[in-house]
């Protein structure tokens, strides 16, 4: 549910260093925001901090939120080192190989260009088959449904 960012109480935060959040403006601005922050039924913020503060500095006026049943202050403690404790980063060998994919999906080399030009070349020449394909797929699926039908028996 979305929720007015100047309505969203911060209290005193587990979490002392913000750290830079330009990156994560960057990336709030270029790709929107892909979790929500947690709020409490009172709307405080359990988890989400870095994320509230970059909206703000973003000039957003609203931001995607889950509210939890957190009543006690022990609870929505618990909850937002929960949310940090467990939460793992990448490897930089991850990180690394990560990035490599994303550079070969964004630069493909010219044989894989190449590939995919002749490709989507036969399919304008041909759109009959990619439409027969279609079909022997479908009736494939449907009879792979048909074995796995406990009252099926081969008739």
């Amino acid at each position: 549910m979305k929720v007015s960012i100047d309505e969203i109480i911060i209290k005193e935060r587990v979490r002392t260093e913000i750290g830079d959040l330009k990156p994560l403006m960057d990336s709030l601005q270029n790709y929107g925001q892909l979790n929500p922050v947690t709020l409490s039924r009172e709307n405080e913020l359990i988890a989400g901090h870095r994320r509230t503060l970059a909206a703000r500095e973003l000039g957003w006026k609203f931001i995607e939120a889950s509210v939890v049943d957190a009543s006690t202050d022990a609870d929505k403690l618990q909850l937002e080192l929960e949310e940090n404790v467990y939460r793992k980063d990448f490897s930089p060998d991850e990180l690394l190989v990560g990035y490599q994919r994303l550079a070969r999906l964004r630069r493909p080399s010219l044989p894989r260009r190449i590939g995919r030009a002749f490709s989507s070349f036969f399919r304008f020449l041909f759109p009959w088959h990619r439409k027969q394909n279609r079909k022997n797929q479908e009736q494939i699926a449907e009879a792979q449904a048909r074995e796995s039908d406990p009252g099926h028996f081969g008739v």
